[in-house]
């Protein structure tokens, strides 16, 4: 069943285990391995937050459940976005879209910064109401600048939704597609672009990551692919986008955008797990990259 049917009866099981770890991020005590999702950890059941400020349970958990690299890969690319995110409103964007929000508290966690610009999540009808539920169930008001588009990717008219809900064509933005892309049909990414290019104001830009069409073919040659290529598939959340290596400048230009910046995996250890003494104490999963890209 492709991911896209499967998500409009339950959630997405690959946001409930981003949040987890997030969350599980939030509670460590090792520096490198520490984030700030402070709200991650509220979403979930009582239980399970017990378990994750055992460091001991934890790691057991990491090491049974989370395939190889995937939770250093979380806390890099929340970091990462999280930067992205502070320095596009410093600039002044106006607008901030979230797609494929899953269980992300940006829109919350932001609010003091995001306070003069309007935020907008969408995301699978059934994932986006059980975050809505959840925050309302554990006293989390929610902006009145947050606004939630609900929206099946490989099936609705984005246009459409952005236009019903209030979106301002031509505004300076910053679009965030966080663990979105690899999920969707290949006709869909690119009229996603598309629409991203034809409603973006000038200086708009996008941050997303990506897996290597490598991992698509089933060349298993990178760290951890294996165990995330068999997680996906157990979850019924199949990838089915990926980016040869190399090509995202070309990939980009197509849809008329530039890279401003772009991580590899090795760049993301560099970045985020790498000690004073140029130690590697974390080590992240090989099948995604990052990129900042801007709207020409």
């Amino acid at each position: 069943m492709p991911v896209s049917r499967r998500i409009e009866s339950t959630t997405s099981r690959t946001a409930e285990m981003t949040c987890l770890c997030r969350a599980a991020s939030t509670l460590e005590k090792r520096p490198f391995f520490k984030s700030d999702d402070c709200i991650a950890p509220i979403l979930l059941p009582r239980g399970i937050r017990f378990l994750l400020r055992i460091p001991m349970a934890w790691r057991l958990i990491d090491r049974l459940f989370v395939p190889e690299g995937i939770y250093e890969y979380v806390i890099a690319r929340t970091k990462y976005i999280d930067e992205v995110l502070a320095g596009a409103l410093d600039d002044g964007f106006g607008q901030v879209l979230v797609f494929g929000a899953g269980f992300d508290t940006r829109g919350l966690r932001f609010r003091g910064s995001m306070d003069k610009a309007e935020a907008f999540e969408l995301d699978s009808a059934v994932t986006q109401e059980a975050k809505i539920r959840q925050y309302r169930e554990r006293g989390l008001a929610v902006p009145s600048n947050l606004h939630f588009i609900s929206i099946d990717f490989d099936k609705d008219s984005l246009a459409a939704k952005l236009e019903a809900a209030g979106f301002r064509r031509g505004r300076r933005s910053l679009f965030v597609l966080e663990g979105l892309l690899m999920y969707l049909q290949p006709e869909s990414v690119h009229s996603t672009l598309e629409v991203i290019r034809e409603y973006a104001g000038s200086g708009s830009r996008l941050v997303f990551d990506y897996i290597y069409a490598s991992v698509l073919r089933g060349e298993a040659d990178r760290y951890g692919e294996r165990g995330i290529v068999q997680t996906t598939s157990r979850a019924d959340e199949r990838w089915q986008f990926g980016i040869e290596s190399g090509q995202i400048g070309s990939f980009l230009a197509a849809h008329s955008m530039r890279v401003v910046d772009h991580k590899t995996p090795q760049e993301l250890e560099k970045a985020y797990f790498t000690d004073s003494r140029g130690r590697c104490v974390g080590r992240i999963n090989g099948t995604h990259c990052i990129v900042t890209a801007e709207v020409h």
